[in-house]
């Protein structure tokens, strides 16, 4: 496993040193129109989101973060490109964290001036790079790969080091998993700063979460990442439902209500499935540590989901309801629902 990475303060939010691997998304929304980016920053973070980014596009975007900082609880991360300016505006208007690439915003009196506000607010600084903004004499050195992103990532670290910059969090993105893992690897190996991990241009829903897990999980397993975005092309509030399940599936957050439920087969004669999509939304939100079972028939219901807190299984005329393996109930399959429902609500409210 990864040691311990150096810890850095996000606007109160602790990233790296063992601590909890926090939740990141990025508003979809102009920055400039306060009230539409407060209300998805809202929505995400009653998700579970944990830091938010945005877009600073012009100097109507930087201003807004004033404005969006008094209506919001999670810390906010102003997301700069090209112009210096507006990294500086941004971190004068109250901004917690700066995403920055030194090697795009300008020559050395402009980094300084960036890097001064940074310390002088004191601000921790996101840098990175991602496949398609790898430094060329990188690229032309060792072509596209895990080599060639790490070692133009760090080269951003270092101006930022230059310039008495100590607050820093990394990325090095790919669209691509085994780039991905192998990058962030590597870096692991090459620095103690907190990494942000995430897979770039993932996609759409299903193939960006596909890629997500297989990339993600593949690097917390191995205690790398101290904060992540899983990126989707779709409404972000996904991203961090995503995000949790992931983490709940590497034993990373244990505060929830886990739904295990078979795949169903030709021996299921009654809809648990239906049953089982019902309870997982229901659940989705509760931070108690509970499990729960919804198995389609008898044959292996009880055995295979001994260690749930509670637990139903079925056939065509009657389902069973149990608690560590025991039954406690037999209800007529056409009541199942209902009643199962109303024992999880006993449990949820105990």
């Amino acid at each position: 496993m990864k040691g311990k990475t150096r810890v850095v303060n996000v606007g109160g939010v602790m990233l790296g040193g063992g601590n909890s691997v926090k939740i990141q998304s990025m508003c979809t929304t102009k920055t400039a129109d306060v009230n539409a980016t407060v209300e998805q920053i809202n929505r995400l973070e009653g998700a579970g989101c944990d830091i938010i980014r945005v877009s600073v596009l012009d100097e109507s975007d930087a201003k807004a973060i004033m404005s969006i900082k008094d209506r919001i609880k999670i810390p906010l991360v102003a997301d700069i490109h090209f112009d210096y300016k507006f990294a500086i505006a941004s971190i004068e208007n109250g901004c917690d964290k700066v995403r920055i690439n030194p090697g795009n915003i300008g020559g050395e009196a402009q980094i300084k001036a960036v890097a001064d506000c940074v310390k002088a607010h004191h601000i921790p600084v996101r840098v990175g790079a991602n496949t398609g903004s790898v430094e060329k004499e990188y690229l032309a050195k060792y072509g596209k790969n895990e080599y060639s992103l790490v070692e133009s990532a760090l080269h951003n670290v270092r101006i930022l080091e230059r310039e008495g910059i100590e607050d820093i969090v990394i990325s090095v993105k790919a669209s691509s998993v085994s780039l991905t893992v192998a990058a962030y690897t590597l870096l692991s190996e090459r620095c103690d700063y907190p990494l942000h991990i995430g897979v770039t241009e993932a996609g759409t829903e299903e193939m960006a979460i596909v890629k997500s897990s297989a990339a993600l999980g593949a690097l917390l397993l191995r205690g790398i990442g101290d904060t992540m975005r899983v990126s989707i092309t779709d409404d972000p509030v996904k991203e961090v439902y995503a995000a949790r399940n992931i983490l709940r599936a590497v034993g990373l957050e244990k505060n929830y209500v886990d739904v295990i439920s078979c795949p169903t087969c030709g021996r299921c004669m009654w809809n648990s499935m239906g049953l089982a999509q019902k309870i997982t939304q229901r659940v989705r939100n509760i931070k108690k540590p509970l499990k729960v079972a919804v198995m389609g028939c008898v044959v292996n219901g009880p055995g295979e989901a001994k260690d749930c807190d509670i637990g139903i299984a079925g056939s065509r005329d009657y389902c069973i309801i149990f608690r560590g393996g025991e039954i406690i109930k037999k209800i007529p399959s056409a009541n199942a629902e209902e009643a199962f429902m109303q024992e999880i609500e006993k449990l949820l409210n105990d």
